[in-house]
């Protein structure tokens, strides 16, 4: 299918890479126009170039509540309005089991994963054109914990209850904003360490990981009219894991 989004403008977070650019990928192919965000401006630039001319890249911290004003303030400037956020920036958390790791470790993974996603829906609620469609990347973390990554599962299982209280919270408002949530098993991105890439095919019944564009084409569905019944959805993309 084509031009499902034409006409519509995105913002995607993270989306210099993995998830994030395929996603952008996929909006740009059914017609959007799309900011992508990074902190890293290098890779930023390289995504811009990659995904054309419908593209532009906007450095952003997403934790940084100035970063999501400028980002905010360009995209309508440059596009005249935006009626899509992908809140998909995301860490995998610093790596440390609870007995190490320091309230510092833990605010700082809560501040990208968590926090910058309460931001994207603040500014999404005061300044998004309607209707609109926000879709905050999760986990399956955000369904039960993984040890190792208690920083990681409790983030992404706040994104996922804090989507459907916005969901809420938007039609109480009487807002035109839906408000759904994807959550990813193990897929083939950068955050994935090489030497993990077999326990992770291990713990997932299909036998393989995901695609970046197997997430973004559920992203796409939500972002479209064709789901405009769908909020304060949970869709889940993991091989079979939670199964």
């Amino acid at each position: 299918m084509v031009d499902r989004l034409r006409g519509k403008v995105a913002i995607v977070t993270g989306g210099n890479g993995g998830i994030g650019q395929a996603i952008a990928a996929d909006f740009i192919a059914e017609g959007a126009k799309v900011v992508i965000t990074g902190r890293n401006e290098e890779k930023g630039k390289k995504a811009m170039e990659n995904l054309g001319s419908d593209a532009l890249f906007i450095k952003q911290d997403v934790s940084k509540e100035a970063d999501w004003e400028k980002v905010v303030d360009q995209t309508i400037d440059k596009f005249g309005k935006f009626d899509i956020l992908v809140n998909n920036a995301a860490v995998s958390g610093v790596g440390k089991s609870l007995a190490d790791m320091t309230l510092d470790d833990f605010n700082w993974t809560q501040s990208i994963n968590l926090a910058g996603n309460f931001l994207g829906i603040h500014f999404a609620f005061n300044q998004m054109t309607e209707p609109g469609s926000v879709i905050d990347i999760s986990s399956v973390a955000g369904f039960h914990g993984f040890p190792g990554l208690a920083d990681y599962s409790a983030s992404k299982g706040g994104t996922r209850l804090l989507s459907r209280a916005a969901a809420l919270e938007a039609l109480q408002m009487k807002k035109k904003i839906r408000v759904n949530s994807i959550h990813p098993g193990v897929i083939r991105t950068g955050m994935i360490p090489d030497d993990q890439v077999n326990d992770g095919i291990k713990r997932t019944p299909m036998g393989r990981l995901g695609t970046p564009m197997e997430i973004a084409k559920l992203a796409t569905y939500l972002a479209a009219d064709e789901s405009s019944f769908t909020t304060g959805a949970e869709f889940v993309a993991d091989g079979g894991m939670l199964a």
